[in-house]
């Protein structure tokens, strides 16, 4: 399954709204994740995309991440609060890999802190999850239509546009 850069190129439309609206956040996304009984949870969470992949870090000991690692399916969505969705919505889905490679952990720390100023240099990672994506889709408006977007590993994106 593709990385982030993969599905950039394959899905340059859907990665471009997804780009934009996870720097609007300043990376916030919205998480699901299945719980143990498999019902649905959605949990906030910064997502960074570091070295042309897209990962999934955070405080150590949260359940998403207990969700993550019983089942590694999610789906991440960017955060949004105008409901016209001027500036347009995205989201990715597929499964991730807990990397658990202290050389990757050391470097994502120092992106990080060198980005944001948030310092996790020096300490243990008890997850960081890469993910492989399977589908996206983004919603775009402008120019009096609505595009929706849709992509799917193997296959082309496909837009559909609303009047």
């Amino acid at each position: 399954m593709p990385g982030w850069r993969e599905f950039a190129e394959q899905a340059p439309r859907i990665a471009a709204v997804f780009h934009r609206r996870h720097q609007a956040t300043g990376h916030l996304c919205l998480l699901g994740t299945l719980r143990r009984d498999g019902s649905p949870r959605i949990s906030p969470i910064e997502s960074h995309i570091f070295e042309d992949e897209l990962w999934l870090g955070g405080m150590p000991r949260t359940v998403k991440f207990a969700d993550l690692v019983r089942d590694p399916r999610f789906e991440l969505h960017t955060a949004t609060i105008d409901p016209r969705v001027g500036d347009g919505d995205a989201k990715v889905w597929g499964v991730v890999e807990d990397v658990l490679d202290p050389d990757l952990h050391a470097r994502y720390a120092q992106a990080l802190f060198d980005e944001t100023g948030f310092d996790l240099r020096g300490r243990p990672f008890e997850h960081l999850f890469r993910a492989d994506l399977i589908g996206g889709a983004s919603v775009h408006v402008g120019g009096g239509h609505l595009d929706l977007t849709s992509w799917v590993h193997g296959s082309p994106e496909r837009v559909v546009r609303k009047h």
